[in-house]
């Protein structure tokens, strides 16, 4: 009868113990679960307006607004901004930044004011402004002698 109550006794523990752990590892798994919903349901980006500072990656823009509200502008700053995506790979036949052949052939066949005026208004694939909406005409004329190396 001793042997019968050890036999059960074990049995009852290994039972016991394959409870324990299945119940373990599914709150493991409802736990990772639960993490992975809350990953697919959090937001991909967030909204920032003018004068708010952003958590991530919003300095730039709102140092433009900034400059933009004060009357400052920078050159470089708005190139590095709007303009060097096309300006510097030389995209979709854009003349590279500095390049003075590129340049110099077009302010010679087209003359400054026309290449200032198609940089108002846009040209080929260009968009109007080069996508700075905050530009003045002013601004633009500064940028154009910026990128071309024509700034003193």
């Amino acid at each position: 009868m001793a042997v019968f109550n050890s036999v059960i006794r074990f049995r009852f523990v290994k039972l016991s113990l394959l409870v324990l752990s299945v119940l373990f590892a599914g709150s493991l798994a409802a736990q990772s679960l639960d993490q992975q919903v809350a990953e697919r349901l959090k937001p991909i980006g967030e909204v920032c307006l003018a004068g708010q500072a952003c958590a991530s990656g919003g300095a730039a823009p709102a140092a433009q607004v900034a400059a933009a509200a004060t009357g400052e502008f920078s050159a470089e700053q708005v190139y590095t901004q709007s303009c060097a995506m096309c300006h510097a790979t030389g995209m979709a036949g854009a003349p590279k930044f500095g390049d003075a052949d590129a340049w110099s052939g077009r302010i010679a066949a087209k003359g400054f004011e026309t290449v200032v005026k198609n940089s108002i208004t846009g040209i080929n694939a260009m968009p109007a402004k080069g996508m700075c909406m905050t530009c003045t005409d002013e601004n633009m004329t500064a940028l154009v002698e910026y990128i071309s190396g024509q700034a003193q």
